[in-house]
């Protein structure tokens, strides 16, 4: 049975509403506990919440049955903190057990209570938040945002928009490396499988591993004009793994065991032995398309923005859009096409979410004429500059007052971006597609959480500073 929050009082357990904190610490935890304990003392934000996390997680854990679980809350209040913090999981877990204003945000009393949180347990139970029920979260926590900003939904939205790359954790590819990650790992995970179902033929996994590794240190330490028959002995050792692979594959499937892993390893390697040979044998270009980035994450993405210094980076772009209050309203993640084919349905779909939606300003990147007439119907006013040579039409457009002053106000837009990066953006470790999705949803969250942690704590600097003037007066 899992509960959405732990509302039985014990001894000593102090309410959430009543939490202090350090008005003068500068420190990330204060602002988002105090952030967390907003959405949680406001009701309707609050019961939105909990109704988010009830339908979308009862998907995946029975809240009826079963042994008890983290609570939903302290599930959500684990996620936010440690993206807002942009620690790992053991920090995490160290903060969890023996920081005091955030086990009391968990619901733990301050004395008697000796629950601890173990490693694994927070892992598991983090990554059961969705992206979809992030992102539905993220409309509330921005919504009361507004709220505490005086800004009623009728007022109009001010945007700008522009779009970063989040880092994969991956090595710098190469055919031949890659080549050698996808063999080495088909065959443990061969041997593994032979091993529990009593097949014959990877005894000797290891020395097939060390054989190949032997083989890839000679290729990758040799000097150019003496490769080639060093290339052509890695790639026979390697084609004679996948063939020996490709029939173990067939006896397990004689026996109903299948293996996606096994199926992706085996396709991957093949498909690099074709590249290695082409490209290092036969001196062929291979075709930008046709290249793969990542055995362990194919969702990366080869990212080269023109940047000094920066020949590439390895990931996958994310468009924010941010409002005039610091709050990123929507994110997108590109894992296909570039900047002009997804803006259009990007702010659309803002749009619909937020029908205030004025206005937004955006770089050249993102221009094309057909991009232009359709925001030009969509948004009261669209500051997309264009591209190329300006004719009249375009140079009165980009000179009119409204549309400078949007420009002026663009570049704000990357405090936003790096915002987000000291969040978590800047290298995303959780694994897979569906893993990199979830993370950035959960960073802008906390991201927003964050920034109404911040807004509390300048009201109350306001108000500090307004009795001390009028006590200094009287």
């Amino acid at each position: 049975m899992r509960a959405i929050f732990e509302s039985q009082f014990e001894l000593g357990h102090t309410p959430i509403g009543e939490i202090s904190f350090d008005a003068r610490s500068r420190d990330d935890i204060p602002a988002a506990l105090r952030g967390l304990q907003d959405i949680f003392t406001h009701r309707a934000t609050r019961e939105r919440v909990f109704a988010i996390l009830r339908e979308q997680l009862g998907a995946k854990v029975n809240l009826r049955r079963g042994r008890p679980g983290l609570c939903l809350w302290r599930i959500f209040v684990l996620g936010t903190l440690q993206k807002a913090l942009d620690c790992d999981f053991d920090r995490l877990v160290e903060l969890a057990n023996f920081h005091t204003a955030l086990r009391q945000m968990l619901g733990h009393a301050d004395f008697g209570d000796k629950h601890q949180y173990r490693l694994q347990t927070v892992i598991d139970n983090v990554r059961l938040l969705t992206e979809e029920a992030l992102q539905q979260i993220n409309a509330v926590v921005v919504a009361r945002g507004h709220q505490l900003l005086k800004h009623k939904s009728s007022d109009p939205l001010h945007c700008r928009a522009d779009s970063a790359v989040a880092k994969t954790h991956v090595e710098w590819p190469t055919d031949v490396r890659l080549l050698w990650d996808a063999l080495r790992c088909l065959i443990r995970k061969l041997a593994r499988l032979c091993q529990q179902h009593a097949i014959a033929g990877w005894r000797k996994s290891q020395a097939w591993i060390k054989k190949m590794e032997r083989a890839f240190y000679r290729v990758r330490t040799s000097r150019q004009w003496r490769s080639a028959s060093k290339v052509a002995n890695y790639l026979a050792l390697c084609r004679t793994i996948v063939s020996k692979a490709a029939a173990t594959q067939a006896i397990l499937r004689q026996n109903d065991v299948e293996s996606a892993e096994v199926s992706w390893y085996l396709r991957t390697g093949g498909k690099l032995i074709d590249q290695v040979s082409r490209r290092l044998i036969k001196g062929e270009k291979i075709p930008h398309g046709q290249k793969l980035f990542s055995v362990h994450e194919p969702h990366t993405r080869w990212i080269n923005k023109g940047k000094a210094g920066v020949m590439a980076e390895l990931g996958v772009p994310v468009c924010v859009l941010e409002d005039q209050h610091q709050f990123i309203l929507r994110h997108h993640v590109q894992h296909e096409g570039g900047d002009q084919d997804m803006i259009v349905p990007f702010l659309a779909e803002a749009k619909r979410r937020y029908p205030a939606l004025a206005s937004c300003s955006m770089d050249k990147g993102f221009y094309t004429p057909e991009n232009r007439e359709q925001l030009d119907k969509l948004l009261d006013l669209n500051v997309m500059p264009r591209k190329g040579r300006h004719r009249k039409a375009d140079r009165e457009r980009e000179t009119h007052p409204d549309f400078v002053a949007a420009r002026r106000q663009h570049p704000a837009v990357e405090s936003a971006i790096n915002n987000l990066h000291h969040r978590g953006m800047s290298l995303v470790r959780t694994h897979g597609k569906a893993g990199f999705d979830r993370t950035l949803a959960l960073v802008v969250v906390a991201t927003n959480v964050h920034r109404i942690g911040q807004v509390l704590k300048q009201k109350e600097a306001r108000r500090r500073k307004w009795h001390q003037a009028r006590s200094r007066a009287q």
